[in-house]
């Protein structure tokens, strides 16, 4: 008998889910509460209880090569950070493309995941649902697929803000954030420098008479333009990889942290912060240095209290007649459907293996994908995810024994307290490369590169030096596509291809001139070292340059 399986949630992590069950056989439903698929990258002008929400202008921090799925590239068109719109056409060209739409019921609330009386020998399922209708139905599935992501029940923390309830202003969390018109020549205060506070802050400073940015510990901030124009995200790839685990974390840091002072000096712009550049989640925003530079946003301290309009900061100063306040303070996560004891969650913190499968469940039938927090993309690795996950529903591979995986959590609970600063933003931190290879190992479609490198050097190479793309695990393995090596090798052009939209002339390069000069100038400095002493008694006395220069001229015959 087909096996069904149920998934929770219609966002990019339950889209690749569907088509991941049909690729193993499996009969996939799809439970989505909304009108629509899309989860936190579907834009309403309403924020929805229980519900991811974005606002109008947000663009992607990934680029479309990094963040695809991998069996289906983004358009070549398409530019390479995309506007939420962008991507919402992306998704319904996917769910086109591998005919999902018929999976999906939408409008239909998950109200309890609970397992059956036999569940030690079935590993099934009952799910209770609610249609639009209010009606409520029951279903039994052989396994589950959570996908509900962790970006639903804002976290704002309104006790560590003394005199709120006085605060005659506006105030409310960044996701009920929309547009800025509302606050022109009004004075904002903005809550947090994570990627959320960063983005508001120079969104609403271009309109509001002034912007205060609040942080308690600032931020390293990358952009998204890396060196040469190209998406920084693309350097993401084996090389560096390899420098993050053999180097000293400290001297990986130092490192990261000169080039990014390289391009503003972070303790100049008031955002230096203590802890080390891969202690925290990074921010991405290409806009803050500019408007910090040019005064619309002035970066403070976290707030001591708040009075009427007046906000004091933690440096004694004060700003009055403050109209609005943002608190971009995180999100928590919670799964109200599960009873407690098949996934607890206390202050963001839950014990799954490889952040999928409770360790502790009889049967390996319930799976929580897209639950991480990487510095890359997650759609490939809820797709990574679900690969694995479908795998193991079937059999095909099989999870090492209960104390194992409990094993392998502490360690990464350890790894994770010792580097990144404690907080509940760092509580579901992967690094991209190196935990996308860790579970591709587990399906069986990490790249054999040192093979590739007789058989097929040039896409070894590839592989190596450039960025490691989704495309990478079909090569090889369950679920392999023919098409991922041509794609791999023309990533670059569909990089390039949406900023292609000009004939751009480029004058003549006289690359022939590069090699003379650059020999002339390495002679010229081997030969300054050596007569490097006759070199200094001519600096001294100009005049003995003519005799110097005539040790050098065959004698004269008298």
């Amino acid at each position: 008998m087909t096996r069904r399986v149920a998934i929770i949630g219609g966002g990019s992590s339950g889209l690749v889910c569907i088509k991941t069950c049909l690729d193993e056989g499996l009969e996939p439903v799809c439970y989505e509460s909304s009108d629509d698929i899309g989860g936190l990258w579907r834009f309403k002008e309403n924020p929805e209880p229980d519900r991811a929400s974005i606002y109008h202008s947000v663009i992607i921090n990934t680029s479309k090569e990094m963040m695809c799925f991998s069996d289906f590239p983004i358009p070549g068109e398409f530019p390479n950070f995309m506007h939420n719109s962008l991507i919402m056409e992306y998704f319904r060209m996917y769910v086109d493309h591998f005919k999902l739409t018929k999976h999906i019921r939408l409008n239909t609330k998950v109200l309890q995941v609970k397992q059956r009386s036999d569940f030690s020998h079935s590993g099934q399922w009952d799910v209770e649902i609610e249609n639009k209708d209010s009606t409520k139905e029951k279903h039994i599935f052989d396994a589950v697929m959570i996908c509900i992501g962790h970006h639903c029940e804002p976290n704002l923390p309104l006790h560590d803000f003394p005199g709120i309830d006085t605060f005659t202003g506006k105030f409310f969390h960044s996701r009920d954030y929309k547009t800025p018109e509302e606050w022109r020549n009004k004075k904002a205060v903005v809550v947090g420098i994570g990627n959320s506070g960063g983005d508001l802050a120079v969104e609403l400073s271009r309109v509001t008479k002034q912007l205060y940015l609040s942080t308690r510990r600032g931020a390293w901030v990358l952009n998204r333009v890396g060196e040469n124009g190209i998406p920084l995200d693309l350097n993401f790839n084996r090389v560096l990889d390899f420098f993050k685990r053999v180097l000293p974390f400290g001297v990986y840091c130092s490192l990261g942290e000169r080039r990014l002072n390289r391009r503003f000096d972070h303790h100049l712009y008031n955002l230096k912060p203590k802890h080390r550049l891969f202690s925290q989640h990074p921010t991405v925003n290409d806009d803050l240095p500019n408007r910090i530079l040019s005064g619309t946003i002035q970066v403070k301290p976290n707030i001591r209290r708040l009075q009427g309009s007046s906000v004091e900061f933690n440096d004694g100063t004060i700003v009055d007649d403050v109209d609005l306040v943002v608190f971009a303070t995180g999100y928590n996560f919670s799964y109200p459907f599960l009873t407690s004891k098949v996934v607890s969650v206390s202050q963001n913190k839950t014990k799954l293996y490889k952040y999928v499968f409770p360790p502790e469940l009889e049967r390996p039938t319930l799976a929580i994908i897209g639950l991480v927090q990487p510095l890359g993309a997650i759609m490939p690795i809820s797709e990574m995810q679900a690969r694995w996950a479908t795998r193991v529903f079937k059999g095909c591979i099989k999870l090492p024994s209960a104390k194992a995986m409990l094993n392998d959590i502490k360690y990464k609970e350890e790894s994770m307290a010792s580097r990144y600063v404690a907080s509940q933003r760092h509580t579901i931190q992967v690094d991209y490369v190196s935990y996308m290879d860790e579970i591709a190992e587990l399906v069986g479609v990490q790249p054999k590169i040192k093979r590739m490198l007789f058989t097929d050097p040039k896409l070894a190479l590839k592989l190596v030096f450039g960025p490691c793309t989704p495309y990478q695990f079909r090569l090889r393995g369950p679920g392999k596509w023919a098409k991922a090596r041509q794609a791999i090798l023309t990533q670059w052009e569909r990089m390039a291809q949406p900023m292609q939209t000009r004939p751009c002339d480029e004058p003549p390069c006289h690359s022939w001139l590069t090699w003379p000069v650059v020999l002339a100038s390495v002679t010229a400095g081997v030969a300054a070292y050596m007569y490097r002493n006759s070199l200094c008694t001519v600096l001294q006395d100009p005049m003995a340059w003519l005799d110097w220069m005539k040790s050098f001229l065959p004698a004269e015959n008298n």
